[in-house]
């Protein structure tokens, strides 16, 4: 019971609150475009991390938003940088990769408003953010701006 109340707790919002806030901050047309954009970050996400980050992180989500990082992806724990995943985010959601890159910081700060901290510390520490080309740091970019609220003055 109280893992229950503990994820309770985090999961606030519903499938269609979590898109609708996605499709909100990314100013989309459409809920396919929303999550087209979700489905490509937290997949691609989901093929970086291990499965049992993929799993932790995921617990706190919508049902629908957690299939993304878990149930979606075949082969997690695979080693790409930043570059690449950024490119893979952008083949799924087929947009430019300076928007993918952005969609995908604003969904990983949603989703950091969405899990335990510890959850979200677990999958920092998957991901070197260091000068060289595994620089992560640009996916939390947002997060460590105090999160999309701060950044753009809401």
């Amino acid at each position: 019971m109280r893992l229950m109340i503990h994820c309770q707790q985090f999961s606030s919002m519903d499938f269609d609150e979590f898109t609708g806030t996605v499709q909100h901050r990314l100013e989309l047309p459409g809920t396919g475009e929303t999550v087209r954009a979700i489905r490509a970050t937290l997949s691609t996400l989901g093929r970086r991390i291990p499965a049992g980050a993929a799993e932790d992180l995921a617990a706190s989500l919508p049902m629908e938003i957690r299939w993304y990082l878990t149930g979606a992806v075949d082969d997690h724990g695979q080693r790409f940088d930043w570059q690449a995943f950024v490119d893979r985010v952008s083949d799924i959601e087929n947009a430019d990769p300076s928007d993918a890159a952005y969609h995908a910081q604003v969904i990983v700060d949603l989703v950091r408003a969405q899990v335990p901290g510890s959850d979200f510390q677990q999958l920092r520490d998957q991901l070197p953010e260091s000068d060289d080309d595994e620089n992560w740091g640009a996916l939390f970019e947002l997060v460590d701006a105090g999160g999309w609220e701060t950044a753009r003055g809401e």
